[in-house]
């Protein structure tokens, strides 16, 4: 498995993609579709339509890094849009880890997290600021 650091973040494909689709096309596809820098070291994850493939995309300082995954049996659980739009959404690295190794996340839900006042007491103000 593969293992980065925390400040990596991880973003999925809402849609399949064409799995003969290499690096190259997978970055371009990261630049003009999701408006992000393929070159942030950030983690971009793709399926394949017939979701037995995953590749996943990343930048790691000396060139692009394409790992694919292919199931012998089963397929990935992917949550795709029903809009049929092409975009990004953000999941967390434990996430990507659990989709990896076959479990649904359709049922799961995250507990609430503790934030640091500090924190919390800033994401307030800027609600206030918001409202007010």
């Amino acid at each position: 498995m593969l293992t980065f650091p925390p400040a990596v973040k991880v973003f999925v494909a809402t849609q399949a993609i064409d799995g003969r689709k290499g690096a190259y096309s997978l970055a371009a596809m990261v630049r003009s579709v999701f408006r992000h820098d393929p070159f942030s070291g950030n983690l971009y994850v793709f399926f394949t339509r017939r979701l037995d493939r995953v590749r996943v995309l990343y930048w790691d300082r000396s060139g692009f890094a394409l790992w694919t995954k292919r199931l012998e049996k089963g397929r990935f659980r992917a949550s795709m849009s029903a809009d049929g739009r092409l975009r990004a959404t953000d999941i967390e690295y434990a996430e990507l880890a659990l989709v990896l190794e076959g479990i649904d996340l359709a049922g799961s839900r995250r507990r609430a997290r503790w934030v640091p006042r500090k924190a919390a007491a800033v994401a307030m103000d800027k609600v206030l600021a918001r409202v007010g």
